[in-house]
């Protein structure tokens, strides 16, 4: 893949859990980021998408494997990452939660220039973070407390908080699920066209497949620390192969002729992965039979397996025994 801004290898992350246990919160994940695109990462909660986020920023140590930002290996050193995280940055979930009450817009959107000693032209360098994530006059919202603006602004000064350092990525978790439906799509769009005006690369994490539809360029299904589906927006979305990315696009509004499939068992455990494809448990092609049609029961419940080109397309990859058969 050319021009890939950021990559990880072989990355596993691990939390001590009750009782001894060890959670595999990411499990051997590799994944590319190309420089220009919007990347979403998808999965339920407990799938392991914010560990994977937060270890890409930096927030977490791997236990194995590497992550790479333009080629090198990402360090752990405290000087190495106040300069990592000025060419990546994050935006929060939670607006209201990533504000300082007690901040104006402006120290708000000031301190990551003044975090990185980067303080020449600071009003110039606030005002026009602000206008780019469309808070315009900027000067009027300087002033301002979070408490005085709507979901939306605060986001939108999250966002300029995160541009102000024009960094290269954007790591946005659930961007837009604590905003109001008629919010939304004005934040998508601020998105997507910092994307075509600021040159930004963009990873979006989203539980909602709908979301990544509207935004993404590529979209990769993680379930349970792993990848299991990987590939072109459109593509993925026209025709999803992995039982749980069939599963996750058939609640979303907008696929109405897709029949919707409820999984069964309960969300994944990062503390009991179990054997073979670590989807079978709640699989329904293993719970309605189809897999023992096919012949690959055995191996769905006994046998791992990686991602694996689909027709010998590698831009679309899957890991299903009943696609690989």
């Amino acid at each position: 893949m050319t021009d890939v801004l950021l990559e990880t290898r072989g990355l596993h992350v691990r939390f001590a859990a009750r009782r001894g246990a060890v959670a595999r919160a990411v499990d051997g994940v590799d994944l590319a980021i190309v420089r220009g695109e919007v990347l979403a990462l998808v999965g339920e909660s407990g799938c392991g998408k914010t560990t994977l986020a937060r270890t890409i920023l930096g927030l977490e140590r791997p236990a194995a494997g590497e992550v790479r930002f333009e080629g090198e290996p990402i360090r752990y050193d405290a000087s190495y990452l106040r300069r990592y995280r000025g060419r990546v940055q994050m935006v929060f979930q939670d607006p209201m939660g990533a504000l300082n009450p007690r901040q104006t817009v402006y120290e708000a959107v000031a301190e990551g220039l003044r975090i990185q000693k980067r303080g020449d032209d600071e009003a110039e360098r606030v005002a026009h973070a602000l206008s780019r994530a469309g808070l315009r006059p900027p000067e009027r919202f300087f002033e301002l407390y979070p408490y005085e603006l709507s979901g939306g602004q605060r986001q939108r000064v999250v966002i300029a908080g995160a541009m102000v350092l024009e960094p290269s990525l954007l790591v946005a978790d659930e961007p837009v699920s604590s905003l109001d439906a008629s919010v939304r799509g004005e934040i998508l769009q601020l998105m997507l066209s910092l994307v075509r005006e600021a040159g930004v690369t963009i990873l979006v994490v989203t539980h909602d497949l709908g979301l990544a539809w509207n935004i993404a360029d590529r979209i990769a299904v993680m379930y349970l620390g792993r990848i299991v589906e990987e590939g072109p927006a459109e593509e993925l979305l026209s025709s999803p192969r992995h039982p749980y990315t069939r599963a996750l696009l058939s609640v979303v509004p907008e696929v109405e002729e897709m029949e919707q499939v409820i999984l069964r068992g309960e969300a994944p455990d990062p503390t009991r992965i179990p054997a073979g494809c670590r989807f079978h448990e709640r699989c329904p092609l293993v719970d309605s039979g189809e897999a023992a049609r096919l012949g690959i029961e055995e191996r769905c419940r006994g046998e791992d397996l990686a991602l694996a080109p689909v027709g010998g397309l590698d831009a679309h990859s899957v890991a299903c025994h009943a696609v690989s058969r």
